[in-house]
């Protein structure tokens, strides 16, 4: 199942992709896509309504896609969990994950413009799994646990201003949280739908040339053990995001350091979980 918020930043509405690929107002089942959505049994919900043929349809074209989850609660992400992402920046391969949060209000859609900070010379890309968690997960004990609190799976650009992440302070949190530095979606996409996420490829081009091209199998840690893991300091809850690392190919990483500058283009795949594409503008 995919499900979408589509409409003006703030007047987004829920919506789902029907099999025939007809999308499907959810208006009457819930009034957004949301942590209360998905802890209140939302997504069974909704299977049950497009079974039954229930669900009115709806004409996307032209339409503004926002982020498939409304207001996340928290943007947990983690740091070097591709190995070949940790060689490029000349890291080591972490023995635990490292773990950064980043502002929720970053969040937005998949197709909306990303501002580069006022004084930025260094604003980089990344394409990651984003999970999105649909149950309170707290001390998880087993991989079995973890997998059943996933509400499911989209794509994340985890957008990055290099010199504010690393030069400026000992924390990363500078260089994450700039305003729209986190575009979403479009999809969330549900866990039998995705089947194995860590069978997924990931790709990122600029301008038309491709800069990543990596798959979820080179994750250092897994999805079922970053929920279990991040469950035994935090709290995560229904909505929750979690950005699960980027593989090899950054700006930060190639030679020429080809950072962001406006007027660039850059377009993101997961495999099963859609496109996003961006346009880079000064803020």
């Amino acid at each position: 199942m995919k499900l979408l918020r589509i409409g003006a930043p703030g007047e987004e509405v829920p919506a789902v992709l029907a099999e025939d690929g007809t999308a499907r107002l959810l208006t009457g089942l819930t009034g957004d896509i949301d942590g209360a959505f998905l802890a209140g049994g939302g997504v069974e919900r909704v299977r049950a309504a497009l079974a039954e043929g229930s669900l009115p349809p709806v004409d996307v074209a032209g339409v503004r896609v926002g982020a498939p989850v409304a207001r996340p609660g928290k943007v947990v992400c983690i740091g070097l969990n591709y190995r070949d992402h940790a060689a490029e920046t000349g890291a080591a391969i972490p023995t635990r994950p490292v773990v950064f949060m980043k502002d929720p209000a970053t969040v937005v859609g998949p197709y909306d413009e990303v501002l580069i900070p006022r004084g930025s010379v260094k604003t980089d890309w990344e394409v990651e799994l984003a999970v999105v968690i649909g149950r309170r997960a707290r001390y998880l004990e087993t991989p079995e646990q973890a997998a059943a609190c996933v509400a499911g799976y989209a794509i994340s650009n985890d957008v990055s201003e290099r010199e504010f992440q690393l030069e400026f302070s000992a924390q990363w949190d500078l260089g994450k949280s700039c305003e729209t530095f986190n575009p979403l979606g479009p999809w969330l996409v549900t866990p039998e739908e995705v089947g194995d996420p860590q069978a997924l490829g990931l790709r990122l081009s600029v301008n038309g040339e491709l800069r990543q091209d990596g798959d979820t199998k080179e994750m250092v840690f897994d999805v079922p053990y970053l929920v279990r893991y991040l469950s035994q300091y935090m709290v995560l809850n229904p909505g929750d995001v979690i950005n699960t690392g980027t593989p090899a190919g950054v700006a930060l990483g190639l030679p020429d350091a080809p950072y962001l500058r406006a007027g660039d283009v850059v377009e993101l795949s997961v495999d099963g979980l859609g496109t996003q594409r961006q346009t880079f503008v000064d803020a």
